[in-house]
């Protein structure tokens, strides 16, 4: 399976991540979500375990994209993991290298995204490092200072700040999306997917399915309305 079986070409591919029940990674398949993480992270209020992850694998797989969120794994814990859920890909939301991506690549035999986090124009300076290692760049927001763990926090960064990245780079956003402010960040950012999981939850690691549909939906109709834009 190539990079772009696993994550198929839309106008704009949705992620919903940090599921954790059956009952809500339904929702999400009902929905029409291309993707859905599983966080692998202790400190996140999403953490699952492996053996749940793989129960959880197991309902979505063949409906949807699975991807595994790790935080600075070791190749050889990657690949264990990856034996035991079987995702379609491997999310990396640490402080990995290029080197570290591309050992994790090989060891997995997986396709991988790279997170980066964004909070000013010169941490867009990163991105060229990862080209050509990782499948996809993530770009999300910059985590508070006094963080436990990566990602966003359910806080946007200024999108307008990608406004200056080649129109042909392929990137998904994350970061503080919801289904209010999603529609104006494709419209602003373009980008060729994006990525929510606090923004549809009704508490921390606690998701919302009218939320999840809400987010699926705006997000669709704005994607649409881009492509229609564009062929004007």
């Amino acid at each position: 399976m190539t990079h772009d079986d696993a994550f198929p070409i839309k106008n704009c591919p949705i992620k919903i991540c940090g599921l954790s029940t059956p009952e809500t990674l339904e929702a999400a398949l009902a929905a029409g979500a291309d993707m859905i993480g599983l966080n692998f992270h202790p400190k996140s209020p999403r953490y699952v375990t492996p053996q749940r992850a793989a129960e959880l694998a197991a309902q979505a797989r063949g409906r949807t994209g699975i991807v595994a969120l790790v935080v600075d794994y070791a190749p050889e814990q990657a690949a264990e993991l990856a034996r035991i859920v079987r995702p379609d890909w491997m999310q990396l939301h640490g402080k990995e290298t290029p080197e570290q991506v591309a050992a994790i690549r090989a060891a997995t035999g997986l396709p991988v995204m790279k997170a980066l986090g964004v909070a000013t124009t010169a941490d867009l300076d990163q991105v060229a490092l990862y080209h050509g290692i990782a499948d996809r760049i993530l770009l999300d927001a910059k985590p508070p200072k006094d963080a436990t763990y990566p990602g966003g926090h359910g806080r946007p960064f200024d999108w307008g700040l990608l406004a200056g990245l080649d129109p042909a780079f392929r990137f998904m956003l994350s970061g503080g999306l919801d289904p209010a402010n999603v529609a104006d960040a494709i419209r602003i950012a373009q980008p060729a997917g994006v990525d929510v999981s606090s923004g549809v939850e009704s508490a921390p690691g606690v998701k919302d399915a009218g939320k999840i549909a809400e987010f699926v939906s705006a997000a669709r109709a704005a994607a649409e309305e881009l492509k229609k834009a564009g062929q004007a």
